[in-house]
């Protein structure tokens, strides 16, 4: 059974950092493209980050150079650092294992408010 478990959300000011963990079981993680994505209130699912299994990344241009995408294969684990936390960034982040197949976590809330 696929399992992506996210963690690491929650309420934080404005120029704030967090840091998302997304921890995997039943996939052969090192052999999958990983992603964040994001949903907002009101908004379309977005696009955040990709990681490939040659540690290549990707960011959305409205986080580039804020957040940081990166993968431990001995720990079947994906992170996103988050700095300079904007109000824009307030949403449910979720992870994303693709390969043959798209798989996808719960989601953990991230709240940029002061």
């Amino acid at each position: 059974q696929v399992r992506l478990v996210e963690s690491g959300g929650g309420l934080v000011q404005p120029g704030g950092s967090l840091r998302l963990s997304c921890v995997t079981s039943g996939i052969t993680f090192n052999l999958y493209n990983m992603a964040w994505y994001r949903l907002a209130p009101g908004k379309e699912r977005e696009w955040v980050a990709t990681i490939t299994p040659g540690d290549s990344t990707t960011y959305a241009g409205s986080v580039k150079g804020r957040f940081t995408i990166s993968r431990d294969n001995a720990k079947n684990t994906m992170y996103l650092q988050m700095n300079t936390l904007k109000p824009e960034d307030t949403g449910i982040y979720y992870c994303n294992a693709r390969r043959t197949a798209n798989h996808w976590g719960q989601g953990t809330q991230v709240t940029v408010s002061a």
